[in-house]
């Protein structure tokens, strides 16, 4: 699971997990990894805002955002059988999601990710964190016109 910004740049990621499961396997450890990397970083959680799509719609991902000061901004799932009305949904700020989604496909663009040749932790991670860094300086690289 990735974390990015606003403008799709990486900030954090959780470690994979081996086997086929869904969105929400062991999401309050996966979640810790990542607020943990965050708050590291000087990033405060104090008041983020989380856009996920409908695979995380669960009370428990909810509860762990709001225990971290954190409001889960996440599409509803029709398979759940309820919709609650006291959950607020953003839809201004879900349609940002798009910016989640080219962060994923940049990342799949680097094969050593896409197709986990390594297959210890230490090696994918530091792939990961080599993409990030290249998705971040492209962001932050003055385009200049030629003549």
């Amino acid at each position: 699971m990735y974390f990015v910004d606003r403008s799709g740049v990486p900030l954090a990621i959780s470690n994979p997990v081996s086997g086929n499961h869904h969105d929400l396997y062991n999401i309050e450890e996966t979640l810790g990894e990542l607020f943990s990397t965050l708050t590291v970083a000087g990033i405060n959680l104090d008041g983020l805002f989380v856009n996920a799509d409908s695979g995380f719609d669960s009370e428990d991902f909810r509860k762990i955002c709001c225990r971290h000061g954190i409001f889960a901004n996440v599409d509803f799932n029709s398979r759940n059988g309820s919709t609650n009305d006291d959950i607020l949904l953003d839809d201004m700020l879900y349609r940002e999601r798009y910016s989640i989604e080219r962060t994923n496909a940049w990342l799949d663009s680097f094969r050593s990710l896409l197709n986990r040749f390594d297959t210890t932790l230490s090696s994918w991670k530091s792939f990961n964190y080599i993409a990030f860094t290249v998705i971040f300086l492209k962001k932050i690289k003055k385009n200049k016109k030629s003549r």
